[in-house]
Protein backbone atom coordinates (compact mmCIF):
# COMPACT_ATOMS: atom_id res chain seq x y z
CA UNK A 1 0.00 0.00 0.00
CA UNK A 2 1.55 3.28 -1.14
CA UNK A 3 0.37 6.39 0.70
CA UNK A 4 1.32 9.78 -0.72
CA UNK A 5 3.16 12.22 1.54
CA UNK A 6 2.38 15.53 -0.09
CA UNK A 7 4.96 18.23 -0.72
CA UNK A 8 4.56 21.85 0.34
CA UNK A 9 3.57 22.69 -3.24
CA UNK A 10 0.98 19.90 -3.27
CA UNK A 11 -0.46 21.09 0.03
CA UNK A 12 -0.88 24.65 -1.18
CA UNK A 13 -2.70 23.40 -4.29
CA UNK A 14 -4.90 21.20 -2.08
CA UNK A 15 -5.76 24.19 0.12
CA UNK A 16 -7.00 26.01 -2.97
CA UNK A 17 -8.98 23.03 -4.28
CA UNK A 18 -10.45 22.37 -0.84
CA UNK A 19 -11.59 25.95 -0.36
CA UNK A 20 -13.16 25.99 -3.81
CA UNK A 21 -15.00 22.75 -3.10
CA UNK A 22 -16.40 24.25 0.09
CA UNK A 23 -17.39 27.44 -1.71
CA UNK A 24 -19.62 25.44 -4.06
CA UNK A 25 -21.55 24.29 -0.99
CA UNK A 26 -21.71 27.90 0.23
CA UNK A 27 -23.11 28.93 -3.15
CA UNK A 28 -25.79 26.24 -3.34
CA UNK A 29 -27.04 26.61 0.24
CA UNK A 30 -29.80 29.22 -0.40
CA UNK A 31 -31.19 27.10 -3.24
CA UNK A 32 -31.62 23.97 -1.10
CA UNK A 33 -35.27 24.26 -0.12
CA UNK A 34 -38.66 22.67 -0.66
CA UNK A 35 -39.80 22.65 -4.29
CA UNK A 36 -36.40 22.43 -5.97
CA UNK A 37 -35.34 19.29 -7.82
CA UNK A 38 -32.03 17.59 -7.19
CA UNK A 39 -31.38 17.96 -10.92
CA UNK A 40 -31.70 21.72 -10.66
CA UNK A 41 -29.22 21.76 -7.77
CA UNK A 42 -26.83 19.80 -9.97
CA UNK A 43 -27.24 22.26 -12.86
CA UNK A 44 -26.63 25.24 -10.59
CA UNK A 45 -23.51 23.69 -9.07
CA UNK A 46 -22.17 22.64 -12.46
CA UNK A 47 -22.56 26.15 -13.84
CA UNK A 48 -20.88 27.66 -10.78
CA UNK A 49 -17.96 25.25 -10.90
CA UNK A 50 -17.31 25.52 -14.61
CA UNK A 51 -18.24 29.11 -15.43
CA UNK A 52 -17.54 30.99 -12.18
CA UNK A 53 -14.72 29.06 -10.48
CA UNK A 54 -13.07 27.54 -13.52
CA UNK A 55 -12.98 24.16 -11.79
CA UNK A 56 -13.78 20.70 -13.14
CA UNK A 57 -16.57 18.64 -11.52
CA UNK A 58 -14.69 15.48 -10.52
CA UNK A 59 -17.74 13.21 -10.44
CA UNK A 60 -19.02 13.98 -13.94
CA UNK A 61 -18.35 10.87 -16.06
CA UNK A 62 -16.22 9.39 -13.27
CA UNK A 63 -15.97 5.66 -14.04
CA UNK A 64 -14.31 3.45 -11.42
CA UNK A 65 -13.99 -0.26 -12.23
CA UNK A 66 -17.32 -2.04 -12.31
CA UNK A 67 -19.40 1.12 -12.59
CA UNK A 68 -21.16 3.00 -15.34
CA UNK A 69 -20.00 6.61 -15.78
CA UNK A 70 -21.44 8.88 -13.07
CA UNK A 71 -23.82 11.21 -14.93
CA UNK A 72 -23.77 14.36 -12.78
CA UNK A 73 -21.53 17.01 -11.23
CA UNK A 74 -22.67 16.48 -7.63
CA UNK A 75 -24.13 13.70 -5.49
CA UNK A 76 -27.52 14.29 -3.82
CA UNK A 77 -28.50 11.65 -1.25
CA UNK A 78 -31.97 12.17 0.23
CA UNK A 79 -33.42 10.58 3.40
CA UNK A 80 -32.66 6.83 3.22
CA UNK A 81 -30.12 7.28 0.44
CA UNK A 82 -26.68 6.73 1.98
CA UNK A 83 -24.32 8.05 -0.69
CA UNK A 84 -23.76 8.57 -4.43
CA UNK A 85 -27.35 9.67 -5.02
CA UNK A 86 -27.78 10.70 -8.65
CA UNK A 87 -29.55 14.06 -9.16
CA UNK A 88 -32.71 14.01 -11.25
CA UNK A 89 -36.41 14.83 -11.10
CA UNK A 90 -36.88 14.29 -7.36
CA UNK A 91 -38.48 17.34 -5.74
CA UNK A 92 -37.33 18.19 -2.23
CA UNK A 93 -40.16 18.50 0.27
CA UNK A 94 -40.64 19.71 3.82
CA UNK A 95 -39.04 17.31 6.29
CA UNK A 96 -36.45 15.86 3.91
CA UNK A 97 -32.77 15.66 4.76
CA UNK A 98 -30.23 15.74 1.94
CA UNK A 99 -26.48 15.29 1.67
CA UNK A 100 -24.80 17.24 -1.12
CA UNK A 101 -21.33 15.93 -1.96
CA UNK A 102 -19.03 18.12 -4.06
CA UNK A 103 -15.59 17.40 -5.48
CA UNK A 104 -13.84 19.94 -7.68
CA UNK A 105 -10.57 19.66 -9.58
CA UNK A 106 -8.36 22.73 -9.75
CA UNK A 107 -4.93 22.60 -11.42
CA UNK A 108 -5.05 18.81 -11.18
CA UNK A 109 -5.86 18.65 -7.45
CA UNK A 110 -9.12 17.48 -5.84
CA UNK A 111 -11.19 19.21 -3.15
CA UNK A 112 -13.82 16.86 -1.68
CA UNK A 113 -16.48 17.69 0.92
CA UNK A 114 -20.15 17.28 1.76
CA UNK A 115 -22.79 18.80 4.02
CA UNK A 116 -26.23 17.85 5.28
CA UNK A 117 -29.20 20.13 4.69
CA UNK A 118 -32.54 19.95 6.52
CA UNK A 119 -35.57 20.99 4.46
CA UNK A 120 -38.10 22.92 6.56
CA UNK A 121 -39.37 21.17 9.67
CA UNK A 122 -37.74 17.75 9.84
CA UNK A 123 -38.45 15.19 12.54
CA UNK A 124 -36.61 15.18 15.84
CA UNK A 125 -34.92 11.95 14.73
CA UNK A 126 -33.75 13.46 11.45
CA UNK A 127 -32.30 16.53 13.15
CA UNK A 128 -30.60 14.43 15.82
CA UNK A 129 -29.10 12.10 13.21
CA UNK A 130 -27.66 15.04 11.26
CA UNK A 131 -26.23 16.61 14.42
CA UNK A 132 -24.71 13.40 15.77
CA UNK A 133 -23.15 12.65 12.38
CA UNK A 134 -21.59 16.12 12.31
CA UNK A 135 -20.18 15.57 15.79
CA UNK A 136 -18.86 12.16 14.71
CA UNK A 137 -16.97 13.68 11.80
CA UNK A 138 -15.35 16.26 14.07
CA UNK A 139 -14.52 13.70 16.75
CA UNK A 140 -12.73 11.74 14.04
CA UNK A 141 -10.92 14.85 12.82
CA UNK A 142 -9.86 15.62 16.38
CA UNK A 143 -7.85 12.37 16.50
CA UNK A 144 -5.64 13.36 13.57
CA UNK A 145 -2.00 13.98 14.48
CA UNK A 146 1.37 12.38 13.70
CA UNK A 147 1.71 8.85 15.08
CA UNK A 148 -2.03 8.48 15.71
CA UNK A 149 -3.68 5.65 13.78
CA UNK A 150 -6.63 5.27 11.47
CA UNK A 151 -8.12 3.03 14.15
CA UNK A 152 -8.13 6.00 16.54
CA UNK A 153 -10.26 7.94 14.05
CA UNK A 154 -12.67 5.08 13.42
CA UNK A 155 -13.06 4.29 17.11
CA UNK A 156 -13.94 7.88 18.05
CA UNK A 157 -16.60 7.99 15.35
CA UNK A 158 -18.03 4.56 16.14
CA UNK A 159 -18.19 5.15 19.89
CA UNK A 160 -20.16 8.39 19.51
CA UNK A 161 -22.54 7.08 16.85
CA UNK A 162 -23.34 3.82 18.59
CA UNK A 163 -23.61 5.60 21.94
CA UNK A 164 -26.39 7.67 20.39
CA UNK A 165 -28.19 4.53 19.19
CA UNK A 166 -27.14 4.85 15.56
CA UNK A 167 -25.04 2.59 13.31
CA UNK A 168 -21.99 3.03 11.07
CA UNK A 169 -22.07 2.08 7.40
CA UNK A 170 -19.09 -0.22 6.85
CA UNK A 171 -19.15 -0.71 3.08
CA UNK A 172 -18.11 2.88 2.24
CA UNK A 173 -15.34 4.96 3.78
CA UNK A 174 -13.03 7.93 3.54
CA UNK A 175 -9.96 7.86 1.33
CA UNK A 176 -6.66 9.42 0.46
CA UNK A 177 -6.92 12.24 -2.05
CA UNK A 178 -4.69 14.60 -4.01
CA UNK A 179 -3.97 14.46 -7.71
CA UNK A 180 -6.10 11.33 -7.74
CA UNK A 181 -9.74 11.37 -6.61
CA UNK A 182 -9.44 8.15 -4.59
CA UNK A 183 -6.18 6.70 -3.31
CA UNK A 184 -4.75 5.03 -0.23
CA UNK A 185 -5.39 4.90 2.63
CA UNK A 186 -8.96 3.75 3.10
CA UNK A 187 -10.35 5.54 6.15
CA UNK A 188 -13.05 3.38 7.72
CA UNK A 189 -15.32 4.96 10.32
CA UNK A 190 -15.12 2.19 12.90
CA UNK A 191 -12.26 0.37 14.59
CA UNK A 192 -10.04 -0.08 17.61
CA UNK A 193 -7.63 2.50 19.02
CA UNK A 194 -3.99 1.98 18.13
CA UNK A 195 -4.68 -0.16 15.07
CA UNK A 196 -4.20 0.43 11.38
CA UNK A 197 -1.98 2.83 9.47
CA UNK A 198 0.03 5.32 11.52
CA UNK A 199 -0.40 8.91 10.43
CA UNK A 200 2.50 10.97 9.11
CA UNK A 201 2.76 14.67 8.24
CA UNK A 202 1.83 15.25 4.61
CA UNK A 203 -0.92 12.65 4.43
CA UNK A 204 -4.22 13.99 3.08
CA UNK A 205 -7.48 12.06 3.31
CA UNK A 206 -11.21 12.49 3.76
CA UNK A 207 -13.22 11.74 6.88
CA UNK A 208 -16.83 11.20 5.82
CA UNK A 209 -18.90 9.03 8.18
CA UNK A 210 -22.17 7.64 6.86
CA UNK A 211 -24.44 6.97 9.82
CA UNK A 212 -27.85 5.28 9.79
CA UNK A 213 -30.74 5.81 12.17
CA UNK A 214 -31.51 2.08 11.91
CA UNK A 215 -29.27 -0.86 11.14
CA UNK A 216 -25.94 -0.41 9.35
CA UNK A 217 -26.77 -2.60 6.35
CA UNK A 218 -27.10 -1.10 2.87
CA UNK A 219 -28.30 -2.37 -0.48
CA UNK A 220 -26.01 -2.52 -3.52
CA UNK A 221 -26.26 0.47 -5.88
CA UNK A 222 -29.70 0.75 -7.45
CA UNK A 223 -30.01 -0.98 -10.80
CA UNK A 224 -31.90 2.05 -12.11
CA UNK A 225 -28.80 4.25 -12.07
CA UNK A 226 -25.90 2.01 -11.02
CA UNK A 227 -24.81 4.36 -8.23
CA UNK A 228 -27.33 5.29 -5.52
CA UNK A 229 -26.80 3.38 -2.25
CA UNK A 230 -29.75 3.08 0.17
CA UNK A 231 -30.29 1.68 3.66
CA UNK A 232 -31.59 -1.87 3.65
CA UNK A 233 -34.23 -1.15 6.30
CA UNK A 234 -35.25 2.18 4.69
CA UNK A 235 -34.06 4.12 7.74
CA UNK A 236 -32.66 7.63 7.45
CA UNK A 237 -28.95 8.10 6.77
CA UNK A 238 -26.68 11.14 7.15
CA UNK A 239 -23.13 12.05 6.14
CA UNK A 240 -20.70 14.94 6.54
CA UNK A 241 -17.27 15.17 4.94
CA UNK A 242 -14.08 17.19 5.16
CA UNK A 243 -10.65 16.75 3.56
CA UNK A 244 -7.92 16.68 6.22
CA UNK A 245 -4.15 17.28 6.15
CA UNK A 246 -1.89 15.71 8.77
CA UNK A 247 0.43 18.50 9.93
CA UNK A 248 3.59 18.36 12.05
CA UNK A 249 1.55 19.03 15.18
CA UNK A 250 -2.00 17.90 14.40
CA UNK A 251 -4.39 18.54 11.54
CA UNK A 252 -5.62 21.16 9.09
CA UNK A 253 -9.09 21.07 7.56
CA UNK A 254 -8.59 21.90 3.89
CA UNK A 255 -12.28 22.20 2.94
CA UNK A 256 -13.21 25.35 4.84
CA UNK A 257 -14.69 28.58 3.49
CA UNK A 258 -16.61 31.62 4.69
CA UNK A 259 -19.90 29.72 4.78
CA UNK A 260 -18.67 26.54 6.46
CA UNK A 261 -20.69 25.52 9.54
CA UNK A 262 -18.89 26.13 12.81
CA UNK A 263 -17.35 23.07 14.49
CA UNK A 264 -19.27 21.71 17.49
CA UNK A 265 -18.79 23.59 20.75
CA UNK A 266 -16.61 20.83 22.19
CA UNK A 267 -14.13 21.35 19.33
CA UNK A 268 -14.08 25.15 19.68
CA UNK A 269 -13.59 25.04 23.46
Amino acid sequence: MSITLHTAEDIEKMRIAGRLGSEVLDYITPFVKAGVTTGELDRLCHDYMVNVQGTIPATLNYTPPGHVPYPASICTSVNHQVCHGVPGTRVLKNGDIINIDITVIKDGYHGDNSRMFIIGDASVLAKRLCNITYECMWLGIQQVKPDATLGDIGHAIQKHAEGAGFSIVEEYCGHGIGRRFHEEPQVVHYGRPGTGVRLKPGMIFTIEPMINAGRRHVKPPLSSDGWTVVTKDHSLSAQWEHTILVTDSGYEVLTLSAGSPQPPAFIRA
